[in-house]
């Protein structure tokens, strides 16, 4: 079973998304809420693996949300739900600690199989988000600081070079013939050693340090 939590301040779609989720075989929606404060609040009583976070929120924002959700729970996997697809935005959503961004059009099918995605530690985000993403870094290149590896072995690189291709933990633990449990470990000593606490900070920061 996939908890989800929903933060979303339109009835609408808030009451939209939990009825999916709960009509759902696999799914089940522990928490809706209209603002990320009350979640936050709760985030211990409602133990969510995957929450769906709009950034256009009443008080504190999404991105704001998922810093300080994460903070909590660093292990969390926080999907952005938004009208919004400026690569400006996706940044900041990427950087404070979502794993994943897709827009509210999203099909129900889509976004069923991207919560279950992200539940396995992938980062599914929407095919035009994530060319937005690789062209923006690219457009950075020339500005980027020479290769430091903070002492990351090969193993750990490879494992970030697999999550930044969205591989989830049991794909990665596959292509490189090592188990789930060895992957969590490398991924625990890279984000100790790129002092950041989610994945898509680790793959952010692994490309803008040219790790990757």
């Amino acid at each position: 079973m996939i908890n989800v939590a929903i933060i979303e301040d339109n009835n609408t779609i808030r009451e939209g998304l939990a009825a999916l989720i709960n009509g759902t075989d696999g799914y089940k929606c522990v928490g809706s809420y209209a603002d990320a404060e009350t979640f936050i609040n709760k985030i211990e009583e409602v133990e969510p693996d995957v929450v769906l976070m709009d950034i256009g929120l009443p008080g504190m924002n999404g991105i704001e949300g998922v810093k300080k959700s994460i903070s909590k729970q660093p292990e969390l996997s926080i999907l952005m739900l938004t009208i919004y697809e400026e690569s400006e935005l996706v940044f900041d959503a990427l950087c404070a600690g979502a794993c994943g961004y897709l827009v509210k059009k999203t099909p129900p099918t889509r976004l069923l199989e991207a919560i279950k995605d992200a539940s396995e530690g992938g980062s599914p985000m929407s095919s035009r988000i994530a060319r937005q993403v690789i062209n923006a870094f690219k457009e950075g290149q020339g500005n980027i600081p020479a290769n430091v590896k903070y002492d990351l072995s090969e193993r750990e690189i490879s494992v970030l070079n697999l999550l930044s291709d969205g591989y989830n933990y049991q794909e990665i633990g596959d292509n490189l013939f090592i188990s789930v449990d060895t992957v969590r470990h490398h991924i625990r000593n890279i984000y100790k050693k790129l002092h950041v606490h989610s994945k898509s900070e680790a793959v952010a920061k692994a490309i803008r340090k040219r790790i990757i």
